[in-house]
């Protein structure tokens, strides 16, 4: 049974987020593209309380030509040595960018895991696909690999960002991150799973309107819907790192989730699937209920 904490958070989370269905697709472009130019893309680390004192950030471009790609913000803590890497892709439907959720969660899991955590802010859609940052992600996080032990995360649409870049550096070779950690991941962006519909007139926060436009303008057509780099849940899901993934029951991803469990299975993956009943989407990020708190107990034991 969910807390009465979580529940005041499943009512207050959406209204401050303005959750509501869209009314045409054209009107949600111009609104967004709106935004996107206007909006500033700083890290917002006010988030974290002391984070200067605390942690220091290093920014630097990856992706077409250097400085004309997309920044990657890495974040360690000023008073320890990493001992291993994360690369945390963030969620928001490949329309919103870094926020201050992520970045919390990004200063904990370096502040706990003694890790650096890299946090990628890549090209948006409805201006951008996947086309425009995938290559880039891989070839970092083939870097990191290369480089000592790396854990591959996300949240949301960054979650299944992380599936999709995970399977891609699997299809190169090379090394492999150890772990992957999956937040309530978007993992088939077709809505395929006759339940999404159910679970969408129970989810708080998402809206199955703006899950339609963003997945397509993520994939550049709906004809693209369905490949790997964009629906990674539909992919092969062989010789991939051992993973642990999140969701709640009150979430529209949940379909998608549990297809991707049932996949696991046959395919032979490690994948430890937590379903919490009455929860709402990317819970364990919400750090302050007690939900998020079991989460962070079963993701330190994970990562050891």
């Amino acid at each position: 049974m969910a807390s009465l904490r979580h529940d005041l958070i499943a009512v207050g989370i959406p209204k401050m987020r303005g959750s509501l269905e869209i009314d045409s697709e054209e009107e949600e472009r111009a609104r967004l593209e709106r935004w996107h130019r206007d909006m500033g893309r700083d890290l917002p680390t006010n988030a974290v309380v002391r984070f200067d004192r605390r942690f220091a950030v290093e920014t630097r471009h990856v992706g077409a030509g250097g400085g004309d790609g997309f920044p990657v913000h890495t974040i360690t803590r000023r008073d320890s040595t990493p001992r291993r890497t994360v690369l945390y892709l963030h969620g928001g439907g490949y329309v919103a960018p870094l926020d201050p959720f992520h970045v919390r969660y990004a200063a904990r899991l370096a502040a706990s895991l003694r890790a650096r955590v890299l946090l990628p802010d890549y090209p948006l859609a409805p201006g951008h696909t996947w086309a425009d940052s995938h290559d880039a992600l891989v070839d970092l996080a083939a870097e990191l690999a290369a480089g000592g032990p790396t854990v591959v995360a996300g949240d949301s649409a960054g979650g299944g960002l992380a599936l999709a870049v995970a399977q891609s550096l699997r299809d190169r070779g090379g090394p492999q991150p150890t772990h992957l950690l999956l937040h309530s991941p978007w993992v088939d962006l077709t809505t395929s799973t006759p339940a999404t519909a159910w679970f969408a007139r129970r989810d708080p926060w998402l809206r199955i309107t703006k899950l339609h436009a963003y997945a397509t303008w993520w994939a550049g057509s709906a004809d693209d819907l369905g490949r790997p780099e964009v629906s990674p849940g539909l992919a092969d899901l062989s010789g991939l790192p051992q993973a642990l993934m999140f969701c709640g029951t009150r979430d529209l991803l949940v379909p998608g989730c549990r297809l991707l469990a049932r996949r696991a299975g046959e395919a032979g993956w490690d994948l430890t699937y937590v379903e919490e009943p009455g929860l709402i989407h990317v819970y364990p990020l919400v750090s302050f209920i007690p939900e998020a708190r079991r989460a962070w107990r079963a993701t330190r034991e994970f990562l050891g």
